[in-house]
């Protein structure tokens, strides 16, 4: 696949490159390249990403952020059979504990959520940083959803994490999933706050809060521009009605069951068999 100019394969972490050191110099500066363009990608071009990370693989297939990296392509383009088959051998190539939400995660893109659950409750998750801890409960929640348990999804987000006032990089995505598990049970004003909390934490944008809260306040943003108004802002207009949120599913919702089904595969590619779990 094409490489742009532009990328050396000196964007990588110092990490990753150190892991492919092992490699032939050239062929190092090939897997590099083909990293920082899955990198590039990941975010608005999925399947794009997903073809260089294959490049990658067929290069570098004993290289644990190889098969991370393709691991995160899969799963960007749910895949999840795949996904989990390459966090499994990244996994088994560094023994660390990392990618076990993500691996739980895939479990319910397979429609499997009581592996999910299952694996909430495995002792790895007490080795996992806190950022892990509180991406692995937001999991748990989601598998509980998946489940149709909407108050056991409310009372696996209530945590300290949950009601600190600080905020970290989990906060915002913390608060929406406590915000729209609630709406889903029907409890809207407590949502309500728990969406507006979401908002004051979000700074970066990584969640549609704001929207779910003008959509409960009624509010709808209409294109108000004409011809004899161009270069005018968008204005909000207060409709009147009914204008409650349908309940949506938290941003790692269940995706097709059919999807990936099967038996798992630790490893797709025919390589790495002999790697230890």
């Amino acid at each position: 696949m094409p490489i742009p100019e532009d990328v050396t394969g000196e964007e990588i972490d110092k990490d990753v490159r150190q892991e492919l050191q092992s490699l032939p110099k050239g062929l190092a500066e090939d897997v590099a390249k083909n990293l920082v363009m899955v990198a590039r990608l990941i975010d608005e071009e999925p399947e794009q990403a997903y073809g260089y990370s294959r490049v990658a693989l067929r290069l570098a297939s004993r290289v644990a952020a190889v098969r991370e990296a393709a691991g995160f392509a899969a799963y960007a383009t749910q895949k999840y059979s795949e996904a989990l088959a390459e966090f499994r051998a990244a996994r088994r190539m560094t023994g660390s504990v990392e990618l076990w939400p993500v691996m739980a995660d895939c479990e319910r893109g397979l429609g499997r959520p009581e592996r999910a659950l299952a694996m909430a409750g495995e002792p790895e998750v007490q080795k996992l940083d806190k950022a892990g801890q509180v991406e692995m409960r937001l999991v748990a929640a989601g598998a509980r959803r998946d489940m149709d348990q909407l108050e056991a999804a409310i009372v696996t987000l209530q945590s300290p994490e949950l009601a600190s006032n600080s905020v970290q990089p989990w906060t915002a995505r913390l608060r929406y999933a406590y915000a729209d598990a609630l709406l889903a049970a029907g409890r809207e004003d407590e949502a309500r706050e728990w969406f507006a909390k979401a908002v004051e934490a979000d700074k970066d944008g990584s969640t549609d809060a704001s929207d779910r809260l003008a959509e409960m306040d009624g509010v709808e943003f209409v294109d108000a521009l004409t011809d004899d108004s161009e270069g005018a802002e968008p204005v909000a207009d207060r409709t009147t009605g009914d204008s409650a949120a349908s309940p949506e599913r938290h941003e790692d919702e269940q995706h097709d069951q059919g999807q990936g089904q099967g038996q798992d595969q630790d490893d797709d590619h025919g390589q790495d068999r002999d790697d230890n779990s």
